[in-house]
């Protein structure tokens, strides 16, 4: 296995270090969490470009804000093959700050649909990725055979490799984690002074809250970042919200069944294909993830993919 850094050991990047092991070393800005990491028996390097120099995948694991200056440390002290990915949530952003500071080295945007709603090193779990999509972005300009490499290890974690292109990375999160994470502080500051609907509130409430337990810098971070793509899905969803509560009872009737179609066709388990890709072929590869597939495994011609039921894996979140 390629030599990995870790930057950033919070719930994503400490679990990435607990499941990689031996061919890992992490590093974080914060020295308890150094500390800890030690402690539990990791390789934790005392300085940022200690830990960068010499490895052969960079994983940029820090939140949002400090994506920017990490980049420009690698791009500093990091070896001319040096392969960088990441696990931001929004991708667009991201790949334009890679753009900028990392223009000579080989850049795969990602992002694993593995969170929960706690946070920080205490939290990692090196069964977090089990079964969770990973998407990987791969651009016109993306490096295929870096994109090949990384796209090894996170199915040597037992997560689904989803490509994509960044674009379409954020539109789909905008829909599926953004929106729901507005939607769960929406409802829960509803009952923030109302003692009597949080004794009432029951198993339906607290699912669709759940994320609001998330640290409100993260959530703030993520969707402040993927502004250009959320903005026009909270745009639509606000309009059939207020149509469906003006006291049309045909909007209200119209969203509510339309809702339940989908949950139910999402619910289905049409028969699962798979689907052969050549290694080098971008197109297809990105036309399996545009159709709700993911690779599975790499094989002698390239890769395998799998098309099959969406919520296979019900353990996945974003």
């Amino acid at each position: 296995m390629s030599s990995v850094a870790v930057i950033g050991l919070g719930l994503i990047g400490g679990s990435l270090l607990r499941a990689l092991a031996g061919p890992a070393v992490g590093y974080d800005a914060d020295p308890q969490v150094r500390a800890a990491a030690r402690a539990a028996g990791f390789v934790v390097a005392d300085t940022l470009n200690g830990a960068i120099a010499e490895r052969d995948v960079v994983v940029v694991a820090t939140p949002i804000p400090a994506v920017g200056p990490v980049f420009d440390a690698i791009a500093a002290s990091a070896r001319p093959d040096t392969i960088v990915t990441d696990v931001a949530s929004v991708k667009a952003p991201v790949r334009g700050l890679a753009a900028r500071a990392l223009p000579g080295l080989r850049y795969v945007g990602g992002h694993p649909m593995a969170g929960t709603e706690r946070s920080g090193w205490q939290a990692a779990d090196p069964a977090l990725f089990g079964g969770a999509a990973w998407v990987l972005c791969l651009e016109p300009d993306t490096d295929v055979a870096a994109w090949g490499e990384i796209a090894s290890i996170v199915l040597g974690l037992g997560a689904r490799v989803v490509p994509a292109t960044a674009v379409e990375h954020d539109d789909a999160v905008a829909r599926v984690s953004h929106l729901p994470h507005l939607f769960a502080a929406v409802l829960a500051a509803g009952v923030a002074s109302r003692p009597l609907a949080r004794t009432l509130a029951a198993g339906s409430f607290r699912d669709a809250t759940r994320v609001a337990s998330t640290r409100a810098e993260l959530t703030i971070a993520m969707c402040t970042a993927n502004t250009e793509a959320l903005a026009p899905v909270i745009d639509a969803a606000v309009r059939r919200v207020s149509r469906a509560g003006s006291g049309d009872a045909g909007a209200a009737a119209a969203l509510i069944e339309s809702g339940h179609r989908a949950r139910a066709a999402m619910d289905s388990a049409p028969r699962p294909a798979h689907r052969s890709i050549a290694a080098g072929d971008r197109d297809g590869l990105l036309a399996l993830g545009r159709d709700g597939g993911w690779l599975v495994a790499r094989v002698h011609t390239g890769w395998l993919g799998h098309l099959g039921p969406p919520w296979q894996h019900p353990r996945t979140e974003g």
